[in-house]
């Protein structure tokens, strides 16, 4: 099992800027990819952007050149700075980390509010 400390969230305005962060602990395996994920109210969870053990990183269309993310692999944690946010990235954000084995394990999620 693996266990989660997210932080960051909150309300901005629109334009402003929040940093996400989120330190994975407890897997007896290592962790290859880490990354964030998001929910609006009814709509589907999607991903925001990932990270590879070795920094290769993808992210989705809607955020590239907004959002960027880093990843701490010796202390298993990983950043979302998120620049020129906009309404329409108001959504709970998950972190995750998905194991050698395959196993995909979620973080309890943190809101983030964009509103003016």
């Amino acid at each position: 099992q693996v266990h989660f400390v997210e932080s960051g969230g909150g309300l901005v305005q629109p334009g402003g800027s929040l940093r996400l962060s989120c330190a994975a602990s407890g897997s007896i395996v290592p962790i290859l990819v880490m990354g964030w994920y998001r929910q609006a109210p009814g709509k589907q969870r999607e991903l925001v952007a990932q990270i590879t053990r070795s920094s290769r990183t993808n992210y989705a269309d809607s955020v590239k050149g907004r959002f960027t993310i880093a990843r701490d692999s010796a202390e298993n944690t990983v950043y979302l700075q998120m620049h020129s946010l906009k309404p329409e990235d108001t959504a709970v954000y998950y972190c995750h980390a998905d194991t050698t084995w395959g196993e995909r394990f979620w973080g309890q999620g943190t809101q983030v509010t964009v509103s003016s």
